[in-house]
């Protein structure tokens, strides 16, 4: 086994170990050893990662290795094998560098769970499932991992199952994921019918071959690679929650913030935008699939933008910002920029999980508030929080100086990404989405800074919080004080809720455990965009760095940097006029969000309701489907079954016993009647013969 072989199969199977190990002896090695073990997993992962890395910004070449034979069936040979190119890569750094800085901020977030063996074992299992998918060979191999992520998602959105609202969630992401995963699987079936070979880079290598030719589907005659690319890209749409489809991820945040950041912000939900890219070829030969895909991304993009300016929840915010994020990774995509749409992932992996865990920092400090309603003036309060939410926000709404007149761009990760995507959707004439794109830019930077000014600017709002109020009483009961610092007294003098606006509650910074991985992220977020915006999106650079592991466009990378000047700074404008709304309604103006609210209350009531799209699937799939389950329940089953069935037999075997024990009197002269009658019936039957 040479080094690169082992390396690979380390950083793969070390979390899968570290899984088993917590999982299934958590109760005899206690919480503190099953979290050092997947934790420390998981940094050898992440260390091991980054070289490999490196080392194909150095001119690297893809290999793959071998693991076992696995599925052999006529023609179909499935071999487990684990593929390391560009694109797994990119993949391997995001997926073990945000895991392993979850383990460890998971430390503090999970300090007083009962179950923190059980959740780091689903923690690692999530992350051995990642890596199965992005370092697959053939497409039997992504889909195991596929299907990994979505029980692991299960498992942890559902991780705090005595919550009932945990368990609506965990079922209804993965019941909406199996419909896009029907998707995939048809996609799946078709290409090897096409193919007759699940290997990817074989299919890659025959597919514009198939361009131009049709199949058989549902009875008609359709585009061979438009039908199998759009199938493909259903999965796509379930498994980065795209509109249709997006319903199960706000909903995901009823699961532990570390579940947040780690899966519906920095890994699970890009495997779409990986499959897309990975199987870029593919869809380069359809441009009806492409433009699906660019009208979806766009359409996500800025139907998730809008319904988070109205959100109070500080993980819903973050959770729609995902989704809108998602969007413009797949209209780039659709658009041909392949390598933006990767760098936007990258980027946005440090960035939005930084925002996540930052938000569980405030939640830890406001004893498990979300409301950023009860929020304000936290910024003195939880300092190291509130500067790395800040660096975070500086990425997310793209703070930056563009490149124009000659000099080099400069600013935070988003700025470089999301800029590149907006100009190199405008070079491919997709005008539309380009337009999409800086509107949703304007729209993501005033609900950015809604969120940071409702959190730590202005007065503090503690004491209308029921979390809070908790806290005191459990505090006073306990006679704890809550100015030990000032050497004050115990929980009952704690201070007047009407002379305090705090309520005497005083929110404290999270433990090192917490603000170390909010450290490191936060150098991501500052950085990330600078650093690598070359090797991704350059025409020179990005092509030698992709080496033929994603469709790189490089004319289209050239045509990006051309565009009008008013497109370059577009970005910019917006992000600033979104700056100058969020200061003006939360900061100069409070009561100006109340009144536009109220004037424009249809609007408003539209966007907090999500655009009725829980009500509508409610209304055409969940009561159809239970009026149909009762249907079958109680005239079908308790009706009809069980009436003439168990319960009829039931019934005939009791009167038939009771009819039997009425003759059963005990006494001779009965018997003998009995007999007597019985003997005439059979002289008379003789005689009648």
């Amino acid at each position: 086994m040479n080094s690169v072989n082992f390396q690979i199969t380390a950083i793969v199977f070390l979390p899968l170990f570290a899984s088993l190990v917590a999982g299934l002896g958590g109760r005899a090695i206690g919480p503190f050893a099953a979290k050092l073990v997947t934790t420390a997993a998981l940094g050898a992962s992440c260390i091991l990662s980054w070289p490999m890395f490196l080392g194909f910004l150095e001119g690297g070449q893809a290999q793959v290795f071998p693991v076992l034979d696995w599925i052999r069936s006529g023609d179909l040979d499935v071999a487990w094998a684990l593929r390391v190119d560009a694109l797994t890569a990119v993949m391997l750094v995001v997926i073990t560098s945000v895991s392993a800085l979850v383990h460890l901020y998971s430390w503090g977030y999970m300090d007083e769970d009962p179950d923190q063996p059980r959740f780091f074992a689903y923690l690692s299992l999530f992350t051995f499932a990642m890596l199965m998918l992005v370092t697959a060979d053939n497409i039997v191999q992504m889909f195991f991992g596929w299907e990994g992520v979505g029980l692991a998602s299960y498992l942890l959105i559902g991780f705090w199952f005595k919550k009932p609202s945990a368990n609506a969630a965990a079922i209804k992401a993965f019941v909406v994921n199996r419909v896009g995963d029907l998707g995939f699987m048809l996609g799946i079936f078709g290409t090897y019918l096409v193919f007759h070979t699940v290997s990817i880079p074989e299919i890659l290598r025959l597919a514009p071959g198939m361009a131009g030719s049709t199949i058989g589907f549902l009875g008609f005659r359709l585009d061979t690679m438009t039908l199998l690319c759009l199938l493909l890209f259903v999965g796509a749409m379930g498994k980065s929650a795209q509109l249709g489809l997006h319903t199960w991820l706000p909903d995901a945040m009823e699961g532990p913030t570390p579940v947040s950041a780690l899966i519906h912000a920095a890994t699970m939900v890009t495997a779409g935008v990986f499959m897309v890219c990975r199987l870029s070829p593919m869809f380069e030969t359809s441009p009806v699939a492409l433009g699906v895909v660019t009208t979806v991304g766009a359409a996500t993009c800025f139907f998730a933008a809008t319904v988070g300016l109205v959100q109070t929840d500080i993980k819903r915010v973050i959770a729609y910002s995902t989704c809108s994020q998602l969007g413009y990774m797949f209209f780039a995509a659709g658009v041909g920029a392949y390598g933006a749409a990767m760098f936007h992932l990258f980027t946005h992996a440090f960035f939005k999980a930084l925002l996540f865990l930052g938000a569980g920092s405030v939640i830890h400090a406001m004893h498990h508030e979300q409301d950023m309603r009860f929020y304000g003036g936290l910024r003195k309060q939880i300092p190291i929080t509130f500067w790395a939410m800040m660096a975070g926000t500086l990425a997310i709404t793209g703070v930056g100086i563009p490149g124009i007149g000659g000099l080099t761009a400069m600013g935070f990760a988003g700025f470089h990404s999301k800029d590149a995507i907006i100009e190199s959707a405008w070079a491919s004439g997709e005008f539309g989405a380009s337009a999409v794109g800086m509107v949703v830019a304007l729209l993501t930077s005033f609900y950015s800074w809604r969120l940071m000014f409702l959190t730590f600017y202005g007065e503090p709002r503690w004491a209308a919080s029921e979390h809070v109020q908790h806290a005191l009483h459990a505090a006073a009961h306990h006679g704890l004080a809550h100015d030990d610092e000032a050497g004050h007294g115990h929980g009952e003098e704690h201070h007047d809720p009407h002379g305090d606006p705090t309520g005497g509650y005083h929110p404290h910074e999270s433990p090192w455990t917490m603000l170390l991985p909010l450290a490191l992220l936060s150098v991501g977020a500052v950085a990330a965009g600078f650093a690598f915006h070359g090797i991704f999106i350059e025409p020179g650079a990005g092509e030698a760095f992709w080496k033929g592991s994603i469709a790189f466009r490089e004319q289209l990378m050239h045509a990006a940097h051309e565009v009008p000047l008013g497109v370059k700074l577009s970005a910019t404008i917006a992000m600033l006029l979104g700056l100058f709304g969020g200061w003006y309604g939360y900061i100069r103006n409070p009561a100006w969000p109340a009144s536009v609210a109220a004037a424009a209350s249809g609007l408003y009531d539209f966007l907090l309701h999500k655009w009725y799209f829980d009500e509508l699937y409610d209304l055409l799939f969940v009561k159809p489907a239970f009026a149909i389950g009762r249907l079958f329940w109680q005239r079908g089953d308790e009706q009809t079954i069980d009436r003439f069935g168990p319960n009829g037999a039931a019934a005939l075997v009791v009167s038939g016993s009771q009819m039997a024990g009425r003759l059963q009197s005990g006494y001779i002269y009965t018997y003998a009647f009995v007999m007597l009658i019985g003997l005439t019936a059979v002289v008379t039957w003789a005689i009648a013969s």
